[in-house]
């Protein structure tokens, strides 16, 4: 942009042209500087102020601190999911602004994010840490870079990642004696039966197992739409305050209807006859529960309220059946005894008991696994898994699922063994 100083009297003065406005040609001029000096250091200072419009600092002037807090609220806030906005906000907040705050950004540099990849994987952090913490941080340098134009390129595309080795995940596979014990330990008559029995039956996700209404459920055709996932929200709330809470007192809560992880997680899933007599008399139960707590039945109703991204979200709210409420109800299938809801954070209790008390491997996602490798052994298509669980891709369901059981071992020599014979005799 071309400008410059001149004297116009015993006084300097600035200018600088502005471009086309309107077909005519403008330009910028000031004076009143009593000296050249004068004049040109507020040149510059009114050509800074033009090219960043809208800045309120230099772009080669900000921290790390400043742009991280920056790409949080512009970028995060309004694209990513609000357990994904806490994950990222606590690597932001706890491994990158420690350690890179006080950096001017455009002092980021390769050798300074080798380093730092290095000391993550000597501080003894995972390979899955430690490739989390270094992806939000390129995410951030790549959005720096386009649209913000606060930096030419990502020094991150030039990191190599240190070797980790990847300790093996466990997958609990239960035998059917021991899911037996499970649920001998949580009859029809516990709040946890029906869980266990959906994920189990179905391979159904924790948090799409504790979203269901039955709304969602066709006894009659015996089908499960998985449709949405429970969430955990501090409503009321700025994400920050919520990742910042640690050690303070905790913040309001509630539990809220979130879209599925994927596109290819809503589908529908068929169930057989055992899990269609459980969910039938469940459904009996609770409508003899109801009339028996009476006013005193706890139901649920849905509150819509705004995201940080301006769209609508489901609030689900106990109330007391006595309480007239104009908002529409929604009858979950997890609920206790009075009507109460069950959700993953119940659950928990569940687990410990079958822990400490039954002395087995547990967790929710070992329903899923166990049920997706009972239909492995027993030879069914590996397609017709990857529908029934809902994953993007199939690679996903070989990788995680398709795994040497001594079962499966055995099946392959007695094929192989089939095949021989025939060819031979």
């Amino acid at each position: 942009m071309n400008g410059g100083t001149r004297k116009r009297g015993t006084t300097w003065s600035y200018y600088f042209d502005l471009g086309k406005v309107d077909g005519k040609r403008k330009r910028k001029e000031k004076g009143g500087f009593r000296t050249k000096k004068e004049a040109e250091a507020a040149l510059a200072k009114a050509l800074n102020e033009y090219n960043n419009v809208g800045s309120v600092f230099e772009p080669n002037e900000i921290t790390v601190a400043d742009y991280l807090n920056q790409w949080f609220d512009l970028y995060c806030k309004t694209n990513l999911k609000y357990n994904t906005q806490v994950g990222y906000l606590r690597i932001i907040q706890g491994h990158l602004i420690p350690k890179f705050g006080v950096y001017r950004l455009k002092a980021i540099t390769p050798a300074i994010l080798q380093e730092y990849a290095v000391e993550l994987k000597m501080n003894g952090n995972s390979k899955s840490h430690m490739i989390g913490i270094l992806s939000v941080f390129s995410a951030a340098l790549n959005y720096a870079v386009e649209p913000m134009h606060y930096i030419t390129s990502n020094p991150m595309q030039y990191v190599k990642f240190p070797k980790v080795e990847k300790a093996p995940r466990e997958r609990i596979i239960l035998t059917l004696d021991e899911w037996q014990r499970i649920i001998d330990r949580f009859p029809s008559d516990s709040r946890y039966h029906i869980p266990l029995m959906i994920g189990f039956y179905t391979g159904l996700r924790i948090s799409e197992t504790f979203a269901l209404t039955w709304d969602d459920i066709d006894l009659d055709n015996r089908t499960i739409s998985v449709n949405k996932q429970i969430v955990k929200r501090n409503f009321g709330a700025d994400v920050r305050k919520v990742v910042e809470k640690k050690g303070k007192k905790e913040l309001q809560s509630s539990w809220y209807f979130g879209t599925t992880k994927t596109v290819t997680s809503n589908r529908t899933v068929k169930f057989g006859e055992t899990l269609y007599r459980a969910l039938k008399a469940e459904k009996v139960r609770q409508a003899k529960n109801e009339m028996k707590y009476g006013e005193y039945y706890t139901i649920h109703v849905i509150k819509v309220e705004k995201d940080e991204k301006g769209n609508d979200m489901k609030r689900i709210v106990p109330i007391q059946k006595c309480i007239n409420s104009p908002l529409p109800r929604v009858r979950m299938v997890c609920i206790a005894e009075n009507g109460q809801y069950t959700s993953t954070d119940s659950f928990k209790f569940c687990s410990r008991v079958i822990h400490k008390e039954l002395l087995l491997a547990f967790d929710y996602h070992s329903l899923r696994h166990t049920h997706a490798t009972l239909l492995i052994e027993n030879g069914a298509d590996v397609k017709d898994i990857q529908t029934r669980l809902g994953h993007t891709n199939i690679e996903t369901t070989l990788q995680t699922y398709v795994h040497d059981t001594e079962k499966m071992v055995e099946r392959s020599v007695d094929l192989f063994e089939q095949v021989t014979q025939a060819k031979t005799s």
